[in-house]
């Protein structure tokens, strides 16, 4: 089965869509999962695994919208995620707000008339 996603207005591509299934595309799919349940200095390391993770946004969102307490998550960790909960209690929905914030950094990024390579669809 391919990926699930979900279109995020009338002209979006593939490319900038929400990926429901992101789990099974994260940098640490293949990682011990206890490297991401680590204190202290090891949370450092650990964020490294999420530094060119595709589904980067999509797990952080999981993980605030969850209110996940333990293990980095979307390169925060649970101190981080706490922090910023706490920052701005106004987010009713973190996967609402950060997919509206990574459409519209997709769209500022994007240069006029460039096509989406399969590579960027994720194929």
């Amino acid at each position: 089965m391919g990926n699930t996603t979900i279109a995020l207005g009338a002209a979006t591509s593939e490319a900038s869509a929400w990926d429901r299934d992101w789990a099974s595309r994260g940098a640490c799919r293949n990682s011990d999962p206890d490297a991401l349940f680590v204190q202290g200095a090891a949370q450092n390391r650990a964020k490294l695994v999420c530094g060119g993770c595709p589904v980067r946004t999509e797990c952080l969102a999981e993980a605030l919208d969850n209110r996940t307490e333990f293990g980095v998550w979307g390169g925060m960790t649970e101190r981080e995620r706490r922090a910023l909960l706490r920052r701005r209690p106004d987010v009713e929905s973190w996967t609402a707000y950060l997919q509206d914030a990574k459409r519209d950094f997709e769209t500022a990024t994007r240069k006029p008339g460039s096509a989406v390579l399969p590579a960027q669809r994720g194929a």
